[in-house]
C-alpha cells in the first residue's frame, strides 16, 4: 500500500480541482442567477440549492464510502460533478434558470463527496500526523486560489457572446481530472464486520461537550463565510465594480480559506486545537468590521482574506477536534450526522444570503453576522475552562 503521505498528496491534488470548481463557480453562480432569475433577490437560489443538495446528499455519500470504498466514493461523486457542469452548460444555452438550478444540484451532490476528503486523510494518518494530515488536504485550496479566479476571467471570451459558459466547460474538465487523479488513490478496503465491536448510540457520542463544540465550530465557521462570501459579488456589484475586480477579491478569499493548511496543523499540535478555533472567530470578527467600515476595493479584499483565514483555524480546529469524540467503528455514523447539520445551515445561509442582500444591504448583513460570531467564542472558550477543570 501507498504510504500515508502519498494517499494525502493524492488527496490534497483532488481537493485543489475540486475547490477550483468551487472558486469558479462562487465566482459567477449569483451572477448567472441574477441574469436568468426574473425576480432578482433568487440571484444567489442556484448557490442554495447546491448546498441544499451537499446537505441531503451527506449522508448517503458516507454510506455509500463505508460500502465500496472511499476512492469508489469519490468517483461517483466526480461523475455526478460532470454532469451537472455538462446539464449547466445545456441550461445557459436555454436560458433557463429551472435547469441551471438543476445542474447546480448535481454539483452540490458530488460537493458532499469532497467534504469526505479531510476524513480520508485522518483515516490514513496516525493520531500524531493527524492534523497535519487533515489541513494539508485543505491545502490543496491553495491551487484554487490561484486558479479558480483566472479560470473565471480567462473563460468570458472562450464563447462569442455567452459570458459564462466557458466557466462550466472548465469546470467539466476540473471533474474529469478530479477522476483521473483518484484512480491513483490506494486506500484500505473499507470493514465489512463491526458486529463484534460495541458502539455507542449516536445520541450519547453527540451529548459529549467535546462533539458539540466541533460541530459548532464548523458549522458556524462554514454558514458565516458563505453567508458573507455569497453576497460578496453582488455587493461589489452594487456598487460598481468591476468582475475581474470581484475575481481578484475572491481569489484574496480563498488564499486566506486554504493558505495557513499549511501551518494549521503544526499550529494545533504546539498551540492546542481550542486556542486556534479561539484565533479564528477573532479573525472572522474582525471581518465583520472592516465590512461595516467601507466599499472600496480595499475594504472588501482585506475582509474576504481575514473571512478565509478565520474559516481555516475554526473549520480545521472543528475538524481535528471531532476526532477525539468517536471510535474508528463510530467514524462513519458520527461523520456523516456531523456534516449533515453543518451543510443545512450552509444551505440555509447561502440561501438568506441573496434575500438579505437585495431586501436590506450589505451593512445588515454584516450585522447578523457578528453576534453568531462572538457567541461561538464564548462557546469555546466554556470548553476550554470545562476541561481544564475536568483534567484537575
Amino acid at each position: 500500500m501507498k504510504s500515508a503521505k502519498t494517499q494525502v498528496a493524492i488527496l490534497a491534488l483532488c481537493q485543489a480541482t475540486a475547490m477550483t470548481t468551487n472558486t469558479v463557480m462562487v465566482t459567477v453562480a449569483a451572477l448567472i442567477g441574477y441574469a436568468l432569475a426574473t425576480d432578482k433577490a433568487l440571484a444567489t437560489l442556484p448557490l442554495a440549492v447546491r448546498q441544499v443538495a451537499t446537505m441531503v446528499a451527506t449522508i448517503p455519500a458516507s454510506l455509500l464510502m463505508q460500502r465500496m470504498g472511499r476512492r469508489g466514493g469519490f468517483l461517483a461523486g466526480a461523475c455526478i460533478g460532470a454532469m451537472g457542469a455538462v446539464l449547466g452548460i445545456y441550461s445557459l444555452t436555454q436560458a433557463s434558470f429551472f435547469l441551471f438550478n438543476l445542474a447546480m444540484g448535481l454539483l452540490g451532490v458530488s460537493n458532499s463527496f469532497v467534504g469526505y476528503y479531510r476524513f480520508a486523510a485522518a483515516d490514513v494518518a496516525d493520531e500524531a500526523f493527524r492534523p497535519q494530515a487533515i489541513s494539508w488536504v485543505l491545502a490543496g485550496g491553495i491551487l484554487a486560489a490561484i486558479l479558480g479566479p483566472w479560470v473565471a476571467t480567462g473563460s468570458q471570451g472562450w464563447f462569442n457572446g455567452e459570458l459564462y459558459i466557458g466557466a462550466l466547460v472548465a469546470m467539466l474538465g476540473l471533474q474529469l481530472l478530479t477522476g483521473f487523479l483518484l484512480l491513483g488513490l490506494n486506500m484500505p478496503a473499507p470493514a465489512t464486520n463491526h458486529r463484534s465491536t460495541r458502539t455507542r448510540p449516536l445520541i450519547q457520542i453527540m451529548r459529549q461537550p467535546t462533539f458539540l463544540v466541533a460541530t459548532l465550530g464548523s458549522t458556524v465557521s462554514y454558514s458565516i463565510m458563505v453567508f458573507v462570501m455569497t453576497a460578496t459579488p453582488l455587493a461589489m456589484a452594487a456598487v460598481e465594480h468591476s468582475f475581474d475586480q470581484t475575481a481578484s477579491v475572491i481569489q484574496w478569499h480563498v488564499l486566506g480559506m486554504f493558505a495557513p493548511s499549511l501551518i494549521t496543523g503544526w499550529l494545533i499540535k504546539r498551540l492546542g486545537v481550542l486556542r486556534i478555533i479561539l484565533t479564528g472567530t477573532v479573525l472572522t470578527l474582525a471581518c465583520m468590521g472592516l465590512n461595516l467600515a467601507g466599499t472600496t476595493f480595499w475594504h472588501f479584499a482585506m475582509a474576504l482574506l481575514l473571512l478565509g483565514l478565520g474559516w481555516n483555524f475554526m473549520y480545521v480546529g472543528a475538524t481535528t477536534l471531532l476526532t477525539e469524540t468517536h471510535t474508528p467503528e463510530e467514524k462513519g455514523k458520527v461523520q456523516a450526522v456531523h456534516d449533515f447539520i453543518m451543510f443545512s445551515f450552509v444551505a440555509l445561509a447561502t440561501f438568506l444570503a441573496g434575500r438579505v442582500f437585495h431586501r436590506f444591504d450589505w451593512a445588515l448583513l454584516n450585522q447578523l453576522s457578528w453576534p453568531i460570531v462572538l457567541c461561538t467564542l464564548l462557546v469555546v472558550l466554556w470548553l476550554q475552562r470545562w476541561r481544564k477543570q475536568t483534567v484537575a
